[in-house]
């Protein structure tokens, strides 16, 4: 097995959660190799980068759509894709225990949609940020917090073992991100701070509605489904030969059961007919009882 085989292999083995952090990997190298040409070459720094990252201004979305969603994969730098992907890993594994691999994508994807939207209305909205020139952002942060307050919401007396802590709740670390956000939004980028709580949010109402029944964010799986069904041809079922036999010597187990079943209640009437219902063992009054309630 050759080094491409084997890569191929382990990233079909990976779960869920590593086959996102691959993702962000590939786009960081990927995002610094174009950087180093754009540089080489005297190219503005930022014409591919400002197309995939989320900006505050509405009329932005409307030109760049997919922004919405390719910002989440965008990082600043080695210490921001660093931590992002490392709450990622330790607790999308965590979360992996209690939902599915889907369900994991959906909080990841909508909590990136909910960060942005609370950014882009916070930016618009609050005097604030009235003065504010063009912003913009970009970073996995959003994501992860939905799926860190998700977990946390879902088992929030987990207890976690963090070195020198001890062990800690879930929902203790999940408030302490979230009140840590607070603490520093006035401190500087603001924006993301506000993301992060509009994923925080997103994470702990999705857990809420579902423990109600109610999955939100099944539309966004309806459009996942249906983009990977473009790109994946459905696969044809092989042709079989089909032997039909009009004749049949054996009874099905079912026609069998039927028949053995019918016979007892028949044996039963009969007791009945001669000895009263009186006659009858618990056990036959209680077999007839049953069948008269499944016809």
């Amino acid at each position: 097995m050759n080094a491409l085989e084997q890569a191929k292999y382990k990233y079909k083995m990976a779960n869920v959660v590593e086959k996102l952090i691959l993702v962000n990997v590939l786009v960081f190298v990927l995002m610094y190799l174009i950087q180093v040409v754009l540089f080489l070459f005297e190219w503005p720094l930022n014409s591919i980068s400002d197309w995939l990252v989320f900006s505050k201004d509405p009329e932005d979305l409307l030109f760049k759509p997919w922004s919405i969603i390719t910002y989440a994969f965008m990082h600043q730098g080695l210490l921001h894709i660093f931590f992002n992907m490392l709450i990622l890993y330790y607790f999308g594994n965590y979360f992996l225990t209690y939902f599915t691999p889907k369900r994991l994508l959906n909080f990841y994807f909508l909590g990136a949609i909910s960060g942005a939207l609370i950014y882009m209305l916070s930016y618009n909205v609050f005097p604030a940020f009235s003065g504010t020139g063009r912003s913009y952002m970009m970073g996995a942060s959003a994501s992860v917090m939905a799926i860190l307050v998700g977990i946390a919401t879902k088992v929030p007396h987990l207890g976690i073992r963090l070195l020198f802590l001890g062990t800690v709740k879930l929902w203790q670390i999940a408030a302490f991100f979230v009140v840590l956000d607070l603490i520093r939004m006035p401190m500087g980028n603001a924006g993301g701070h506000l993301a992060h709580l509009g994923g925080a949010l997103l994470g702990y109402v999705y857990v809420k509605q579902l423990d109600k029944g109610n999955d939100i964010g099944a539309w966004w799986e309806s459009i996942s489904d249906w983009f990977v069904g473009l790109f994946t041809s459905p696969k044809k079922k092989p042709f079989r030969t089909v032997h039909r036999n009009t004749k049949s010597t054996k009874q099905t187990p079912k026609r069998e059961d039927k028949n053995n079943k019918q016979k007892k209640i028949d044996a039963i009437l009969d007791k009945i007919s001669k000895s009263g219902y009186e006659s009858l063992s618990k056990e036959e009054k209680d077999f007839l009882f049953k069948s008269g309630n499944e016809e």
